[in-house]
């Protein structure tokens, strides 16, 4: 029973993060395009209010005209619209996720022994310090660095080596699986923690002083734009980190640090291909297909490197009546007797009549027999299960599940 609730929570959690993920990133999205796209007004009436930039847009069957002021409009409206629950909201369901997917069965998501044989409770406390961690490392970055010259380039780089820091550390503590989706929260949780510390205390301090009369100070909004292009930056590496934890031929490399690394930096100069080509199209910076061509490159190279090795040994032949002679076939074929110890050594703990995770049973003839395809493909092709090898597993027994299989999965 508590398997099936833990599935229903983590299936109703999932789908309330990803409403809210799609949109808080489709309103980052939306801005950085308007932002980029902006023109100066022509319109006298429209430059005596003191607005900086003016955008014409169709969309539903109707014509929209976003106007940016360059500081405080002449009035503000009685319907202010803030966005900050869409941030809120994403960070909340993705932490319950995280707690109920890996931080409440940490032995068995959250810990590899081959990697990092720790108690569970240390695994939780130190994940839980990396979201911690990384934000004060970050945020100390962006106060130290950020006013000087060039202190976005500073920033940049400096950011880019303590992502490159957390994620060795993380796929070397971790499970390969979790670290990866560590990563993606710790970023997820640095880019929530820019909108509840820096965009939106600025923003009501900006409203406070124009609804007072007073003049308002340009830094609060320079500090919230600076966060801001932070978080679009971070929106793609986060997407990959959050998504590829479902592919083992990436986190489950030897390398899974580096995969991690080059696809989140390919999904930044994504990003950054994306935010410069409305500018292009205004003339204000040059084409910027380098950009994408180098993600692109990035991610071709990772396919090429990640490819499965060809196998070591020919297959196993199916069995086969041979022509005349009435022959069953190889002598390698692996049968129900020979599979069913492994099963029990290895997977009736989790599978079995006690505990039936994922509502998936393989511990009768029957059972087995129809779940077939996905035991081989759990356990013999991704090597998922059993999760973390937490029941040690050898190479030769998946190799004899890999022979049942292939020679017909028979449980008679």
């Amino acid at each position: 029973m508590e398997s099936y609730l833990l599935d229903w929570a983590n299936l109703l959690l999932r789908w309330v993060h990803v409403i809210t993920a799609i949109a808080w990133i489709g309103s980052s999205f939306y801005f950085v395009f308007l932002d980029s796209s902006l023109t100066p007004p022509e319109d006298d009436d429209l430059k005596k209010q003191g607005v900086s930039g003016e955008l014409w847009a169709v969309h539903g069957g109707g014509f929209y005209h976003p106007v940016k002021f360059a500081g405080a409009p002449p009035k503000l409206p009685g319907n202010l619209h803030w966005f900050y629950w869409e941030s809120y909201s994403t960070w909340l369901t993705g932490f319950a996720l995280f707690t109920v997917s890996y931080l409440w069965s940490a032995g068995t998501y959250l810990i590899d022994k081959s990697v990092m044989a720790w108690h569970p409770h240390a695994a939780i406390a130190v994940a839980l310090s990396f979201l911690v961690v990384f934000w004060l490392a970050y945020d100390g970055i962006c106060r130290v660095f950020g006013k000087r010259k060039h202190g976005d380039a500073i920033v940049g780089a400096l950011v880019a080596v303590l992502v490159c820091v957390a994620s060795y550390l993380a796929c070397h503590w971790f499970a390969g699986r979790a670290a990866f989706l560590l990563v993606g929260a710790m970023m997820a949780t640095a880019m929530s923690a820019n909108v509840f510390f820096w965009i939106i205390p600025g923003q009501r301090t900006m409203v406070k002083d124009m609804a007072a009369g007073r003049a308002v100070d340009p830094i609060h909004g320079k500090r919230g734009k600076q966060r801001s292009v932070h978080n679009t930056y971070f929106t793609l590496p986060v997407l990959f980190a959050m998504l590829s934890n479902h592919y083992s031929f990436t986190y489950g490399h030897p390398q899974n640090w580096l995969v991690l690394i080059v696809m989140m930096g390919a999904g930044a100069a994504i990003r950054q291909f994306f935010v410069l080509r409305h500018g292009y199209k205004l003339a204000r910076n040059p084409h910027p297909w380098p950009y994408a061509a180098a993600g692109v490159v990035a991610i071709v190279g990772m396919l090429v490197w990640l490819k499965p090795a060809p196998p070591a040994t020919a297959p196993v032949a199916i069995n086969s009546v041979a022509a005349g002679a009435g022959s069953t076939g190889s002598e390698d074929t692996i049968g129900y007797k020979e599979l069913q110890p492994i099963l029990e050594q290895r997977c009736y703990m989790c599978h079995g009549a006690a505990v039936q995770m994922k509502n998936v049973r393989v511990d009768s003839p029957q059972a087995l027999s129809s779940h077939a395809q996905a035991v081989y493909q759990q356990v013999v092709v991704s090597k998922i299960m059993p999760m973390n090898n937490s029941t040690q597993i050898t190479d030769a027994e998946r190799d004899i599940v890999k022979r049942w299989f292939e020679g017909g999965a028979k449980t008679e």
